[in-house]
């Protein structure tokens, strides 16, 4: 059984950027999908879906990897 979590991720303003930030997230270990809503210049929801619950810091880490800023929830 797989979990959507949606991630608030701010900085984003492109196409180039979502696909930054989709291919470091889909690095991470159970990952199976994500899909971005983005809003250019403010802030996107990232809906990741996986295997099992993501660790926070290692979305945060793939997301600063990317060059981009995970919000506060």
């Amino acid at each position: 059984m797989s979990t959507t979590t949606t991630y608030s991720v701010s900085g984003m303003t492109c196409g180039h950027c979502t696909s930054a930030v989709t291919e470091e997230l889909s690095k991470l270990v159970g990952v199976q999908g994500v899909k971005i809503d983005l809003v250019a210049g403010g802030t996107s929801a990232v809906h990741v879906t996986s295997e099992s619950a993501l660790d926070e810091d290692a979305v945060r880490d793939a997301v600063d990897e990317a060059g981009y800023e995970l919000a506060a929830s």
